[in-house]
């Protein structure tokens, strides 16, 4: 079959013999379009410009055989046997191809535990990228450190036909700091190389040889890397020592890992062939609910002088508290501002003062260096330089409060706005940024302590609402930060206009922001001079067409803040006037953004995990002589993912809209997504109403 779909491209472009076409099928619609583009191409190539410039390292061999006449063979390459081809475009199969921008065509992932100190992990692959969107996986990005050694890279580049283009140099391989603009100081590094070939589709080989020097971290295995990606195959191995217990937890993977017991060593391999394209989908869960994942963790494990267990989630906490245990220590000047501050004063009264005085003296600055970014520099650096990681600012919280007498832990947490969850019955590494608590039966105060701004207590959407691990000596447990439901994320917005005969308007907006809902105004307030934050609003779209005359907030500060603005714009033209018709949208800045699409069978479960509600009044004055031809019905919703209603009345020459939106968080399965659709784009009608004016 291969030879059929294949040879006549092979033979028009001088790399296969006619002799060695037997049972060819000689028809152009054997020759993919694709493969013809190349056969014909012209003033393109693998690099950028109309010129075929070809950066070296990419697509080498190429630049000898691009001309303006088009692609023209290699005297060396001219009767190159098929069977010497490798991974040509051709044979990918159709089903692995439909809206994929990438088709990963083998993997294979050999992660060795050598010993409780010492990991190897090969790592070799092959990916064909079918369209620039592809592009980004046919990058080399590997890291190394004091704890992880980048032992080799090989990679080639293969044209569609199947015959490779050119070999990875070393030379060709950038070596960067892993400094960035927010760290200060990293002994990370990275090794990094990008195919720069323009012509699709191409293909890429790479093999990566990594030592770890310890076993703390291991790697997961996840064959679909993204949607609109496929996998033709795909295969993990994982060998450990006899007498070593291998933990690992697999999702969305028929079967179990094949066992196979020698003599000092055994191993476990888990395949994975013919995965099709996943979907780009909205409202989704986390990627091993979507797609198969093998996620692997240690039992016993060794990191320099450090030995811990990670079999459950007390000796894991416990590793990371003797890893930064005694780095607690103040400097005598810094004890004696403590007890000036907090003499007498309530625990309660001592956590808010540190706080803040914590957040007065202090900024982020990322710091990588030392024991896998998990061991903390010392309070003493905190408090002599003014500056930390999350885990050295976190450390100083708690030194502060020590000082105090009041006890406070260090916790891990999963920080960021889309990864709220853990697999909570897997204990491993599943953390990326550590907090402190002041631990209480009834009122844990949490604190944030890389944000200069947040009021005490309050965490925002970057970790609130997920489990964590607490840290402490012995007990090392996972809890849950406070979530914030519909009653604290709210957002009431009153508005008043005044709409002009040309359909100009002028409009005041009011509004309260709590909880979350207000965590993107406080967070522009603070990170944006004034100057800038009237060229974001501008840049906003609120409304078609419109300029910002006056903005100003003010924070209410506590354990829910809120944030009031005010706003003054000149909507341009925001009614439309035909003839003596007026036609007007009284939903003047809460309209749902997009219709949701049901053609597309919904492959993932619909998680909403964001729960709000907004309230907007309106009232709009409308000019003399004015009066209603048409008022759309009030419109009520309810479902399982949140009610609607909105109403809308004229009065005298005053439009008066009301509308309530509140969205309930959940998980539900992939059946639901029609349902949530159709209340969605329900909404999204809705919002759109439009009053007909007529003037008399």
């Amino acid at each position: 079959m291969f030879y059929k779909k294949i040879g006549l491209a092979l033979i028009l472009q001088g790399y296969l013999l006619p002799s060695q076409a037997t049972g060819v099928e000689y028809m152009a619609g054997a020759i993919p379009g694709n493969l013809k583009e190349i056969a014909l191409a012209k003033n393109h190539g693998c690099g950028s410009g109309t010129e075929a410039k070809i950066p070296a390292g990419a697509c080498g061999e190429a630049r000898n055989r691009l001309t303006p006449g088009g692609l023209l063979p290699l005297p060396a390459m001219r009767g190159t046997p098929v069977k010497d081809l490798d991974y040509p475009a051709v044979t990918i199969p159709d089903s692995l191809k439909g809206d994929a921008h990438a088709v990963k065509r083998m993997e294979e992932l050999t992660v060795k535990l050598v010993n409780p100190g010492e990991v190897r992990i090969n790592h070799h692959y092959v990916i064909t990228v079918l369209d620039a969107k592809g592009d980004k996986y046919a990058v080399i990005r590997e890291y190394y450190n004091k704890l992880r050694d980048v032992r080799s890279i090989k990679a080639r580049l293969i044209n569609a036909l199947g015959m490779e283009e050119a070999r990875l140099k070393q030379s060709d391989v950038s070596d960067v700091s892993g400094v960035g603009d927010e760290a200060l100081m990293s002994d990370t590094r990275y090794k990094l190389y990008r195919f720069n070939c323009k012509i699709y589709p191409y293909t890429v080989e790479i093999e990566t040889e990594v030592r770890l020097n310890h076993a703390f971290y291991l790697p997961g295995w996840t064959p679909q890397e993204d949607e609109n990606y496929s996998v033709e195959r795909s295969k993990l191995t994982v060998i450990v020592p006899n007498d070593y217990t291998l933990r690992y937890k697999t999702f969305l993977y028929n079967g179990e890992p094949v066992v196979i017991n020698e003599k000092d060593s055994r191993s476990y391999s888990w395949e994975v062939k013919g995965m099709k394209p996943m979907p780009e989908e909205e409202f989704v869960p986390e990627d091993y609910e979507r797609t198969t994942t093998v996620m692997l963790a240690p039992s016993y494990f060794e990191m320099q002088d450090y030995k811990g267990n990670m079999n459950t989630w007390e000796e894991m906490g416990h590793f990371v508290y003797v890893l930064n245990q005694g780095r607690d220590a103040l400097p005598d000047h810094i004890k004696k501002v403590v007890h000036e501050l907090t003499d007498g004063k309530s625990d309660k009264e001592k956590i808010d003062i540190l706080y803040r005085y914590l957040q007065q003296h202090t900024r982020y600055i990322l710091i990588t260096l030392g024991i896998g970014g998990l061991q903390t520099y010392d309070a003493n650096y905190v408090a002599t330089r003014g500056y930390g990681d999350c885990k050295a600012l976190s450390n100083y919280m708690v030194a502060l409060l020590k000082e105090a007498g009041v006890t406070a832990n260090h916790v891990l947490v999963q920080a960021g706005e889309a990864d709220t969850q853990l697999v909570e019955d897997f204990p491993s590494t599943q953390f990326n940024h550590m907090i402190a608590c002041v631990p209480d039966k009834n009122d844990t105060t949490w604190l944030e302590c890389t944000s200069q701004t947040l009021p005490t207590g309050y965490l925002s959407s970057f970790t609130a609402g997920r489990p964590v691990l607490v840290v402490a000596d012995k007990g090392s447990k996972l809890v849950r930060t406070p979530t914030y439901g519909l009653d604290q994320n709210v957002k009431l917005c009153r508005i008043t206009a005044t709409v002009a005969e040309t359909g100009d308007m002028l409009v005041n907006i009011n509004t309260h922001s709590t909880a979350l809902m207000q965590d993107d105004v406080q967070d522009m307030i603070h990170s944006l001079s004034h100057d800038k934050i009237m060229e974001k609003l501008r840049e906003d779209h609120l409304m078609p067409s419109y300029d910002v005359n006056k903005y100003e907030t003010r924070e209410i500060t506590g354990a829910i803040p809120a944030v009031d603005e005010e706003m003054e714009i000149n909507a341009h033209s925001y009614a439309t006037v035909s003839g003596k018709r007026m036609f007007l949208e009284p939903n003047l800045l809460s309209k749902a953004t997009a219709k949701l699409e049901t053609v597309t069978p919904r492959m993932s479960p619909v998680n909403i995990d964001f729960p709000y509600k907004e309230v907007d009044s309106v009232i709009i004055t409308i000019p003399a002589g004015y009066v209603s031809e048409s008022v759309p019905q009030p419109v009520t919703l309810r479902s399982n993912f949140g009610d609607y209603t909105s109403i809308i009345k004229v009065k005298d020459n005053q439009i008066v809209y009301i509308r309530s939106y509140s969205q309930k968080a959940g998980m539900y399965p992939a059946k639901e997504w029609v349902n949530f659709a159709a209340f969605n784009n329900a909404v999204y009608k809705a919002d759109r109403s439009r009053i007909v004016l007529v003037k008399q």
